[in-house]
């Protein structure tokens, strides 16, 4: 398989297939092929750093103050990777400017990189690839967690690599995520027939817990500062029981950051007036008692999910509220986890290393994480990343079934539209 030269026109090829279908191992399989130094992939995964980096934990985000001065800014670490990837001539550093331009670089230089949105952060990985000016470029997902600006921009800047002669596979598992300028698409471009979902199991969604207030979240006039960075801006936000809301923004726009706050994860939140289920924080409750009462997936708690442990044990510790198992998991808390992975069609998967699956495998595992303890708030940050459209549809039937329950209450984070399900009553979109 022979990769296209830098002059002239390259090529756009799609690879298209449900989760779990062998596109990672195909693109891996494409690389050993090909042989050559000029080939490049990228997983567009939500991920701070690599998979051994240890130090990573999941409020790291938010505790900005445990960061040194040695953390590196997003120009840090983009001259940093320039320089490991070749020569410091002029022609690189022509290369250097283009792509910043390219890729809209300039107002993210001050950033640091572990304060970055997922979709600030897939620009900064698309660019550090892009120095060592590669002839052959694999993106794995290279759209998921995008908002509308940012995808129309990406497609426009993956037409101007082809112009410029590069060869692009781009692995995709929903058929919307096929761009119309595709040269080649590989695999089945049609929607997925009649494949057969997992039959609804029947799960309790009764909480064990005391009686809510009807006020499960109440924020006043919140700021939220990062250096001269303003991220949120006295921003009200009311959430009673039952209600089923769509948080939605621009990429960098605050989303996580909100989010933080009512899963007890951002320090700020204590300089803050926010009550949540009737409590003001910083009254004496712990983020323990916050977080018994809510199931949440994100992409920060993915990236934080880099042991290799079976995946009934990552679904067993939405139970504790744990990144790991710590506490050995009862028979009766396995009952209550098959009974969820059964629901979302992954029993077969239970004692697979999570590592070793597919992204929209894992994504799976980490939603029926959340769903796990029946918590009255469901918290899902982009939930469906990477999922194909019959496991995007299964994910939202169960969304719906388990908002039909009037004490339940949802924040879900999504920038598509398609994605939410019919429950969604309220709106709130950050600019």
């Amino acid at each position: 398989m022979e990769a296209t030269a830098t002059t002239g026109q390259g090529r756009i090829i799609v690879v298209y297939g449900l989760n779990a279908t062998g596109k990672t191992l195909m693109a891996e399989r494409m690389r050993r092929e090909m042989k050559s130094d000029s080939v490049r992939y990228v997983a567009f995964c939500d991920t701070y750093g690599t998979a051994t980096d240890r130090s990573y934990y999941l409020q790291q985000r938010w505790n900005q103050h445990d960061i040194d001065e040695e953390t590196p800014t997003v120009a840090q670490s983009l001259e940093r990777s320039f320089l490991l990837s070749g020569p410091d001539t002029a022609e690189r550093r022509q290369l250097q400017r283009h792509l910043y331009s390219l890729m809209g670089m300039e107002p993210l230089s001050d950033k640091i990189v572990i304060a970055l949105s997922s979709g600030e952060l897939r620009k900064m990985q698309l660019v550090k690839t892009l120095m060592a000016n590669p002839r052959t470029l694999i993106l794995d997902n290279p759209f998921i967690g995008l908002d509308i600006e940012a995808r129309t921009m990406l497609s426009e800047q993956l037409q101007q690599l082809r112009q410029q002669g590069m060869t692009l596979y781009l692995l995709v598992a929903r058929p919307n995520e096929i761009p119309e300028f595709a040269d080649e698409v590989r695999g089945e471009r049609l929607e997925v027939r009649g494949e057969r979902l997992p039959a609804q199991t029947d799960i309790s969604h009764t909480s064990h817990l005391s009686p809510l207030t009807s006020e499960i979240v109440l924020l006043r006039d919140v700021t939220i500062r990062y250096g001269n960075r303003t991220i949120l801006d006295r921003l009200s936000w009311t959430i009673r029981q039952g209600e089923h809301w769509a948080l939605q923004g621009r990429n960098g726009s605050g989303k996580s950051t909100l989010l933080s706050l009512i899963c007890a994860d951002n320090p700020q939140s204590y300089a803050c007036d926010i009550t949540l289920f009737g409590h003001q924080r910083g009254s004496g409750e712990s983020i323990w008692d916050i977080k018994r009462r809510i199931g949440y997936v994100s992409p920060e708690l993915h990236r934080s999910y880099q042991r290799n442990l079976p995946a009934l044990s990552i679904v067993a510790s939405g139970l504790k509220d744990t990144v790991g198992l710590y506490a050995r998991a009862t028979d009766e808390d396995k009952l209550q986890c098959l009974k969820w992975m059964q629901r979302f069609g992954i029993e077969q998967l239970a004692q697979r290393a999570f590592t070793q699956l597919s992204s929209g495998e894992q994504r799976l595992i980490l939603v029926c994480r959340a769903f796990v303890k029946n918590p009255d708030l469901l918290i899902l940050d982009e939930p469906m990343h990477g999922l194909d459209m019959p496991r995007q549809q299964l994910v939202k039937d169960i969304i719906n079934d388990y908002c039909s329950d009037p004490q339940k209450t949802l924040i879900m984070v999504t920038h598509y539209d398609e994605e939410l399900p019919s429950c969604i009553n309220r709106h709130l979109t950050l600019t």
